[in-house]
């Protein structure tokens, strides 16, 4: 017998899938149940912006794949990624997709859920802090705020179609904006804000490495934040928050 066959059948052993959010950075924001889960785990997909730390975690003999994925570089291909984790399944493993933040906040969780339950695997996700909400409270700036703002939206710079978001409706929604993957638009991201009638004057936090010893970061204006991030070579991963509260 071996080891993807139950003696007596033909049917493949099923293993289990988790999808494990490793937070903003700093390994002691990991949650319990992510450790938890780590220590069951035979094999991880690792992704680029996960701190290594969290390997520490895994299981004697554990099987580490790295499927990077960080803006402007070259990426492993989301449906590769899928078809190994039902592979490793497939043969009766455990194996972990283990994420910056939380897999479901544009960590492409979602569609993989939707794969491994398509294929029968058995899933079960691990919540991650989330690099918009855990990146400001380092810098000691909270998202909600009862004197600045009613709510906070979380929006990516970067999409797939490349389209471009709904400025007026960013720039009137009266909630801190937290922006992700958006370095390389900052640029547009301002002048569209501005365009739609948010003033010049809105106070902008940029936070590259946030949570970690090599964090970096600017508080400036929405006018003036492509010039202040420049100057203070903030690069990707970098977290944007637009609002009263970054001040």
């Amino acid at each position: 017998m071996n080891a993807t066959q139950i003696s007596g059948s033909k049917e493949p052993v099923k293993g289990k899938a988790w999808l494990i959010g490793a937070g903003p950075g700093d390994v002691e924001l990991l949650t319990l149940k992510a450790i938890r889960a780590l220590r069951q785990v035979d094999v991880a997909l690792i992704d680029d912006l996960v701190n290594r730390e969290v390997l520490q975690f895994l299981r004697d003999g554990a099987r580490v794949l790295e499927v990077g994925k960080r803006g402007g570089c070259r990426s492993t291909p989301q449906a590769f990624i899928e078809k190994q984790m039902i592979r490793f399944a497939r043969q009766g493993l455990t194996v972990a997709r283990i994420k910056g933040g939380d897999p479901f906040v544009f960590g492409r969780g979602g569609e993989e859920l939707q794969a491994l339950q398509t294929a029968g695997i058995e899933v079960e996700v691990v919540s991650g802090i989330t690099a918009g909400i855990g990146v400001p409270a380092a810098l000691g700036i909270p998202v909600t705020h009862r004197d600045f703002s009613h709510g906070v939206t979380l929006v990516t710079g970067h999409t797939r179609s490349n389209e471009r978001p709904n400025w007026h409706a960013l720039a009137h929604s009266g909630t801190t904006l937290v922006i992700y993957m958006g370095i390389n638009a900052l640029a547009t991201i301002a002048e569209g804000l501005q365009a739609a009638g948010m003033p010049a004057g809105t106070p902008v936090a940029v936070v590259q490495d946030g949570t970690l010893p090599s964090q970096r970061s600017v508080v400036t204006t929405l006018d003036a934040v492509v010039d202040a991030t420049a100057q203070a070579r903030i690069e990707s991963p970098a977290i944007i928050v637009v609002g009263a509260v970054a001040r």
